[in-house]
């Protein structure tokens, strides 16, 4: 079977092409390259050059073909314009989510079927299965720690019909054993933890160089409406933020709300950040039709957030609305909320 996989240059997707070509199939390897490596501009440690010249020894040192692609202008398209927009908009962005699926598997799916592959492979921790009733499922991996279900909750069903995880069934700790088996150089890669176009993780400072009108200044009020201070633009704070607010009080403060267009950051107790309550634009749904009636799930709303027991129903326009049963704390604008049946990805949209 021929399949395409997006290599990264890390451990995980290094592996996976691994795998796949030690059972016999006919992979080609793809690396993307997201922004111009030619230059003085700093990146992190995520998709730079030498991580293209890592996937490219892997690919050789397995026996497969490898190719580069020029994303350059669709990533600033697709994935940092929404980040600065979202930011600029008093909501805080999920870039790699975004990343994932409209992008990377977008564009595999496009170059699979140019290359007569019939399956995308990627090294994400996850796990794909088709339902008795013919629906593909996508499934939380085999270790928690490294469950990355969460990120992938928009891939449709014509994407995981032809989506391999191949490394979903694996701990990290296998992952690597299975590379040192092979002797692959990238044995023991640090996994990344950063925003690649962000390495410093100074947010607020690279919004601003992309969209300067964000830097306007505005008031910071507390619960009562009371003003406290000004700041120098909202793309400086998210939901739940306690540090850097440029205020103080008897007891520590949270940021509770963004206003974008008054340019008002609204913060108060931590308590206050407690909610049970949301609604999500932009709404999945995998495992089941849309539901019109109230549905049991966990939900989570960050990537490390324990899912909490909570009822969902889909709303008109590909919303929903959610009810936790205990209050979660700082429901961000922006993040994704991701619903789930036991380990099944039932669903999941951007929380408005």
């Amino acid at each position: 079977m021929r399949i395409v996989i997006a290599m990264s240059g890390g451990v995980d997707s290094s592996v996976a092409a691994a795998l796949l070509a030690e059972q016999g199939h006919d992979v080609i390897g793809l690396s993307m390259q997201l922004y111009d490596q030619s230059g003085d501009q700093r990146f992190g440690s995520c998709c730079t050059i030498d991580d293209l010249h890592d996937a490219r020894r892997v690919a050789s040192a397995i026996g497969i073909p490898h190719y580069i692609l020029n994303l350059e202008k669709r990533f600033q398209e697709t994935v940092i314009s929404n980040f600065v927009s979202e930011y600029a908009s008093g909501r805080t962005p999920l870039p790699c989510a975004h990343c994932n699926s409209d992008l990377k598997f977008s564009t595999l799916l496009d170059r699979a079927r140019g290359l007569g592959a019939e399956h995308v492979a990627t090294g994400h921790y996850a796990r794909v299965e088709q339902s008795p009733t013919g629906r593909w499922l996508l499934r939380r991996s085999a270790d928690p720690e490294k469950d990355q279900s969460y990120f992938l909750f928009s891939l449709t069903q014509d994407q995981l019909a032809r989506a391999l995880f191949p490394v979903g069934d694996l701990g990290k700790p296998d992952v690597r054993l299975h590379a040192h088996r092979l002797g692959l150089s990238v044995a023991e890669k640090p996994d990344s933890q950063e925003i690649c176009f962000v390495p410093d993780g100074d947010y607020a400072d690279f919004v601003a160089r992309n969209e300067p009108a964000v830097a306007r200044v505005g008031a910071i009020v507390n619960e009562q409406g009371q003003a406290l201070g000004q700041h120098g633009g909202i793309h400086r704070f998210t939901v739940g933020q306690r540090k850097g607010l440029g205020v103080s009080g008897p007891a520590p403060m949270y940021v509770l709300k963004i206003e974008a267009e008054s340019g008002t950051v609204t913060v108060g107790a931590r308590a206050s950040l407690d909610k049970t309550k949301l609604t999500a634009s932009g709404v999945n749904w995998i495992s089941v039709d849309a539901p019109a009636d109230w549905l049991s799930v966990s939900a989570q709303i960050r990537h490390h957030h324990a899912a909490a027991t909570a009822r969902v129903r889909a709303l008109a326009g590909d919303r929903a609305e959610l009810e936790f049963l205990e209050p979660q704390s700082a429901i961000t604008p922006g993040q994704a909320v991701v619903f789930y049946d036991g380990d099944v990805v039932v669903g999941g949209g951007w929380i408005d």
